[in-house]
């Protein structure tokens, strides 16, 4: 059985940050999922998103810590199959009247659904580690990522 953890934004800002307290218990949560044979994903929409903070601000170092995480977990990029189903994702949540953004953004919560859906077969079960599931869960599986136990 193989059971996959993608990271959300939050938590992998988490993981990546120096010096946060909670940087240190997300760093040891994600080893402890590694340590238990769970498979981490870092989705490339989830990479943008925090990289592109992350060079906003200027952060050389959370920009290196993030290309060294890349190379310790299995890296989901985006594809023409993971665009079509988040504009269904989209389409369908907008037609149901809960949007999960407003129209104008781009919305990296159905993308980061649609990579969950969209990932290998041999995958038992995949779940969005985030800091506020209630979008996400709309779509995929999704947890607080304090409440992922390995």
């Amino acid at each position: 059985m193989t059971r996959l953890i993608l990271l959300d934004s939050g938590p992998l800002g988490l993981v990546t940050h120096p010096r946060a307290e909670q940087g240190r218990e997300a760093r040891e949560w994600m080893a402890d999922l590694v340590s238990a044979g769970i498979v981490v994903v870092l989705p490339e929409i989830v990479d943008y998103e925090l990289r592109r903070k992350m060079l906003h601000i200027g952060s050389a170092g959370g920009v290196r810590r993030l290309d060294s995480l890349k190379e310790n977990v299995e890296y989901a990029p985006l594809t023409t199959a993971v665009m079509l189903r988040a504009a269904s994702l989209w389409a369908e949540a907008r037609k149901q009247g809960l949007p999960t953004s407003p129209e104008e953004r781009l919305d990296v919560d159905v993308i980061l659904a649609a990579q969950a859906l969209e990932l290998p077969e041999e995958a038992d079960h995949a779940t969005v580690a985030t800091g506020n599931p209630r979008h996400l869960s709309r779509f995929v599986d999704a947890d607080n990522w304090r409440d992922i136990k390995p």
